[in-house]
């Protein structure tokens, strides 16, 4: 939780930019040249893509279709640390019904949207930046934050009233994905060579993980080279579940020193390992930096589902893991302390989880 309560200037609604009719973006969301996308690179790399996995087989009476699917995730985890999920047992109704709910949430008039104003203190609610040092680069982008669980910090008096499919599409599907978090969880823990649900318990267990939503609106864009929906980070939590809009490309992930853009599929969710799971498993598994491109013809609507450890529970890595020849690489820490430093500082790479590394 931040100790900030309030911006250091005044939010500007990136959607309410563009509606002004504006040819030229601020100066504020301008990248430096050496951050700005790279329409060559882009080019050179269109082939590639990151994995994708039918998790159908984890669910088979036979081993050897559930070994070799749970190997195809460990490949993933370890090579690019992002891979594209189908048959995850989400409903595809739910999926799509509830993004295009918050598609007409970002479309209702400002003032309706300006009702649930967020703040630096603890996100919740009608934002659009990420953290709270003045006079830094902005992202072309809003997004709306809420809490699931734990159910302590669910505030559904938070969450849109218009809408009025909103709030019951955000608990049922939120009910799923998680439950989709928690197979993945066990899937990461006998990969890593734990007890099956070792990683769930220590993110707290089912009904105290940190499960929180994140819905990202890009709005078009009049000069895109020059800007970033969301700058190069790495993700501070467990892990995210993103379901993209398949009809516009804008998810980068950084792969062998390229920008890998990742071309979705039709009703598949994108799962990325997060910070934290990089600590769990002592490095074994890696979060990795990922930022997303805007566009000049077509908005673009995403929910990403952070699925997390309770804040106040001591993270570190699993002992499990420890021998005398890997010693553990990151202190003990609470995801309440390390999220901190993305809330203050905002996007900026994996600079944090880096940083905590120890010297070996």
């Amino acid at each position: 939780m931040s100790s900030v309560e309030s911006w250091p200037e005044p939010v500007v609604r990136v959607q309410h930019l563009l509606d002004s009719g504006i040819k030229d973006i601020p100066e504020c969301y301008v990248k430096k040249p050496s951050d700005r996308p790279s329409l060559i690179t882009e080019s050179a790399i269109s082939e590639m893509n990151i994995p994708v996995i039918d998790l159908q087989d984890l669910f088979s009476d036979d081993d050897l279709l559930r070994q070799t699917t749970a190997s195809l995730v460990d490949s993933a985890c370890r090579e690019w640390g992002f891979f594209q999920v189908v048959n995850h047992g989400v409903h595809h109704q739910l999926i799509e019904a509830t993004r295009e709910a918050w598609r007409e949430f970002f479309h209702l008039p400002l003032e309706e949207k300006q009702k649930y104003a967020n703040s630096p203190s603890t996100y919740e609610g009608y934002g659009s930046r990420l953290g709270v040092e003045k006079g830094v680069s902005l992202d072309w982008s809003d997004y709306f934050f809420l809490h699931y669980l734990p159910i302590s910090l669910r505030d559904e008096r938070k969450w849109p009233k218009l809408p009025v499919s909103c709030r019951e599409l955000v608990e049922k599907y939120s009910k799923e994905v998680v439950e989709l978090g928690g197979k993945l969880m066990k899937i990461f823990s006998t990969n890593l060579g734990l007890k099956e649900n070792y990683l769930q318990e220590a993110f707290g267990g089912n009904e105290n993980i940190g499960a929180c939503l994140r819905v990202n609106y890009y709005p078009k864009c009049p000069q895109p080279g020059l800007t970033l929906g969301i700058s190069p980070h790495s993700d501070p939590g467990g892990m995210t579940i993103l379901f993209p809009d398949e009809n516009v490309s804008g998810l980068q992930v950084h792969h062998k020193n390229n920008w890998v853009t990742v071309k979705p599929l039709p009703n598949a969710f994108i799962v990325n390992l997060g910070d934290q799971l990089q600590v769990l498993s002592n490095a074994n598994y890696r979060s990795v930096e990922h930022r997303v491109i805007v566009n000049a013809e077509k908005e673009r609507v995403s929910l990403a589902y952070f699925y997390n450890p309770r804040g106040d529970i001591p993270i570190k890595p699993a002992e499990k893991l420890i021998t005398e020849d890997n010693a553990p690489l990151y202190p003990c820490m609470t995801f309440n302390e390390y999220r901190l430093y993305i809330r203050t500082r905002g996007p900026r790479g994996k600079a944090q989880v880096e940083f905590l590394k120890s010297p070996q």
